[in-house]
């Protein structure tokens, strides 16, 4: 009898080692577009993410991804099935804007902590509220419009229309571009939108080429983004069109092609790794994730939306450390740990940029985290400042 009350205990030690070893796993809940406008950035991103560790700190990964097919309403859907029946213990994306807006809302419900991989500021801004929960990838469009407007003087241009897509990541450009183009002495003309699903730009190329502007800047996602610039080309516009890294990827160049030759945009430098000089400090964790990558998908195979993926991974590894020493994994505490380690990264260099985060910043990129490129040859050129 004594032997088996030693057995019975026996398995109930390792029936219990086994159940806290299973929840001991980190549960990452990844919402992407793999189909939709946007499938061009998420596509990318996905394959990056099958590249992950799959296990950080000695604690296994277990990644659930759902397809938010580029819509708002998907994507809330996917962040509260996440949170509610997968009990993730973060969010990492969505893809754009516009689905990262609406998932920020569960993440900030169910205080889960989120990396989202879109750009507008609107995401971290103001940090308050849900938005205390959620950080961002992409650096802010102050650095990036920066950018723009220094290559602006250099070229002696000072007027320029705006391009916006009719969603919240084109009107934060549309305001920010406002707020900081009379200082750098550039003058707005005209300001025009565009949808994502339209077939047709020919009334807002004919009213910006009215305007007579020495430049144009397009902020929109994906490929649609290409469209004013097919039909500003074919209408013999000759300025400078600028665009912002959300239209980096081979799709964009494909469909653009000889339209968009010369087109200058602001980039993360992860996209020039090869052509950035020795002294870049982003340079060989850039170069680290193109072999990675190039080694799983072939040459050529590098976005940077893909290369937020892989920065996300490099938050993470930097931050599940700090919070398991706080709280065990799958608890509300290891959800306000981890969202407290990430707004505690400093000086993180990763692909995109060098990153250091805080209470107020949940954004975290410095003047590092972009570059100029052109379009050159239906491929990219870096422009040495």
């Amino acid at each position: 009898m004594r032997n088996l009350k030693k057995l019975v205990v026996g398995f109930a030690v390792c029936a219990a080692f086994g159940a806290g070893s299973a929840q001991a796993d980190i549960k990452v809940g990844v919402i992407v577009s793999l189909t939709g406008q946007a499938a061009s950035l998420g596509i990318p991103a996905n394959q990056t993410i099958a590249l992950w560790p799959k296990e950080i700190a000695g604690q296994k990964l277990e990644l659930t991804t759902l397809d938010d097919a580029s819509d708002p309403t998907k994507a809330t859907l996917a962040a509260r099935k996440l949170t509610s029946e997968h009990n993730v213990d973060i969010l990492v994306g969505p893809s754009v804007t516009p689905t990262a807006l609406a998932a920020m809302q569960v993440a900030g419900e169910t205080k889960t902590p989120m990396i989202s991989m879109s750009g507008g500021g609107a995401i971290v801004l103001p940090q308050e509220g849900v938005r205390t929960w959620v950080f961002k990838m992409p650096p802010s469009e102050e650095i990036q419009l920066n950018q723009i407007f220094n290559s602006m003087k250099k070229k002696g241009e000072k007027t320029l229309s705006i391009v916006g897509m009719n969603n919240a990541y084109g009107q934060v450009f549309i305001d920010e571009a406002a707020k900081y183009a009379p200082k750098a002495g550039i003058k707005i003309v005209s300001v025009e939108r565009f949808g994502g699903t339209d077939t047709s730009f020919v009334s807002q190329a004919l009213k910006i080429i009215a305007a007579k502007p020495d430049a144009v800047f397009i902020a929109a996602a994906g490929t649609p983004a290409a469209m004013p610039q097919i039909e500003l080309s074919s209408r013999g516009y000759k300025g400078t069109q600028y665009q912002t890294q959300a239209v980096a990827n081979n799709d964009y160049l494909r469909i653009g092609g000889k339209a968009i030759e010369g087109t200058l945009m602001t980039v993360s430098p992860l996209l020039v790794a090869e052509q950035l000089p020795d002294s870049n400090i982003i340079k060989p964790v850039a170069m680290k994730y193109v072999k990675a990558v190039e080694a799983k998908y072939g040459p050529g195979s590098r976005t940077l939306f893909g290369g937020q993926a892989w920065d996300v991974s490099l938050m993470l590894e930097k931050a599940i450390p700090v919070a398991l020493k706080k709280a065990k994994p799958g608890t509300a505490e290891f959800r306000v740990a981890l969202r407290d380690a990430l707004e505690n990264i400093k000086d993180l260099v990763l692909t995109e940029g060098v990153y250091s985060m805080s209470v107020k910043d949940h954004n975290g990129a410095d003047a590092r985290s972009q570059v100029l490129v052109e379009v050159k040859d239906g491929k990219w050129k870096y422009i040495p400042n």
